[in-house]
């Protein structure tokens, strides 16, 4: 039986209010769900989802091609195969690892203390908008070595990127927003790579201009995807997550006492987080062939989308899904960072998302930083908390109250 036939929609502003309210209905009475306005199917089974991600014959990222690689302006790392892809994944990896990511946390914490510096003496934040999503630009800007005082233009056309990216449907005139913002990035972009060719530094456009592929310099058509991949991919998971995190631990006093009691239990509650609201809901595949489901089949050709946060909540793979719980044995913390991870949330397998390490130093560094300084955090009065998205998502803002702070700078840690 199929959802489609009780007019059930994943595109309705009911599900769009509350996906969670949902997934346990598709998952038992539609695991495969059609949508004829976008001619897709919606896995929402654990095992479903993750055979999807894993038989990379059977199902392939050749969607991305519409759906990505037009505001790309190129080819994006997760329509690569073969020796292309573990080539140029293996450049973009070296940049967010070792004595990289060592220098990147120092980065992070300073770009961290002076947000966060104005707030203190307060008491009061938005999560999202005064401090996360800056942050999440600020961070990938300082990565790919672009000037921080753009961040509110790149982060504007990064916008318009992740739109094309996201949207089920775009109307004509937000298409057409959508490749200007893309082709102005690009326009933006140039000139920068042209400059690293001849002036290389240590940042990831230089690594990606200087590096070479079966002794082939990459084109800059290939450098500005892959910097654009980077840029989408490095800043919309990052803010929600942070975000979601406190919203969790505020939600659940207990568990939010025991982190602050034992700093080692971040790290589960990031990836308990990301387990129980996974800021990337769905991933896109497309069918090679006709692939059979229990409860139904997806003809070859089709575009499959598989729901993450569905997948994430099947008590099939997780006992009591619904609740959240740092301690729960089935998390399994130490691997929610890597392709052996229970949860999906940055997918699994050959395009198991690039930056996981990176995401977890960036998210655990911030969250350390923040939770001895917002003392008695807590929603602030009349804060409506909302969530928005389907294809990401997260909290549209997170107006929190704690304790003012006077500090100087030196009390922020040492951050340079």
């Amino acid at each position: 039986m199929s959802v489609a036939n009780t007019r059930f929609s994943v595109l309705s502003e009911d599900f769009s209010a509350d996906p969670y309210r949902h997934f346990a209905r598709l998952r038992e009475q539609a695991p495969v769900h059609y949508e004829p306005g976008i001619d897709s199917y919606f896995l929402s089974r654990h095992e479903d989802v993750k055979r999807v991600l894993t038989d990379h014959e059977a199902f392939t990222t050749e969607t991305l091609q519409v759906r990505a690689e037009p505001v790309m302006r190129g080819p994006v790392l997760a329509q690569m195969t073969g020796a292309e892809h573990t080539a140029k994944r293996k450049i973009v990896v070296r940049a967010f690892t070792g004595q990289a990511l060592h220098d990147q946390i120092r980065a992070i914490r300073a770009n961290a203390a002076e947000l966060m510096a104005p707030f203190l003496a307060r008491g009061r934040m938005d999560l999202v908008n005064d401090f996360g999503k800056p942050l999440a630009v600020h961070v990938t800007l300082d990565v790919l070595g672009l000037e921080r005082r753009d961040w509110r233009q790149v982060a504007a056309w990064h916008g318009g990127v992740a739109e094309f990216i996201t949207s089920m449907a775009l109307t004509p005139e937000r298409r057409r927003h959508c490749m200007d913002c893309a082709e102005q990035l690009e326009a933006y972009l140039l000139p920068v790579i042209e400059q690293r060719r001849r002036h290389p530094g240590d940042d990831l456009i230089s690594k990606l201009c200087t590096a070479e592929f079966d002794g082939i310099a990459m084109s800059d058509r290939d450098v500005t995807a892959l910097i654009i991949n980077v840029l989408a991919a490095a800043t919309e998971p990052a803010d929600k997550t942070l975000a979601l995190l406190f919203k969790h631990l505020i939600d659940h006093p207990g568990q939010l006492a025991q982190v602050r009691e034992e700093p080692e239990l971040l790290a589960a509650a990031i990836a308990e987080t990301l387990r129980y609201t996974p800021p990337v809901q769905l991933i896109p595949r497309q069918a090679e062939r006709d692939a059979v489901f229990a409860g139904g089949t997806v003809p070859a050709g089709a575009t499959v989308f598989c729901m993450i946060g569905a997948a994430n909540r099947d008590p099939r793979a997780f006992a009591d899904p619904d609740t959240f719980d740092i301690h729960r044995p089935d998390l399994g913390a130490a691997r929610s960072f890597t392709a052996a991870a229970q949860h999906l949330s940055f997918g699994t397998g050959l395009h198991q998302c690039v930056g996981a390490a990176f995401a977890r130093a960036e998210i655990e560094t911030v969250a350390a930083m923040l939770l001895p300084l917002l003392d008695q955090v807590r929603h602030s009065p009349g804060f409506r908390y909302r969530e928005s998205g389907l294809y990401t998502r997260g909290p549209v803002s997170l107006s929190l109250d704690f304790t003012p702070v006077h500090l100087g700078e030196e009390d922020l840690g040492p951050v340079r």
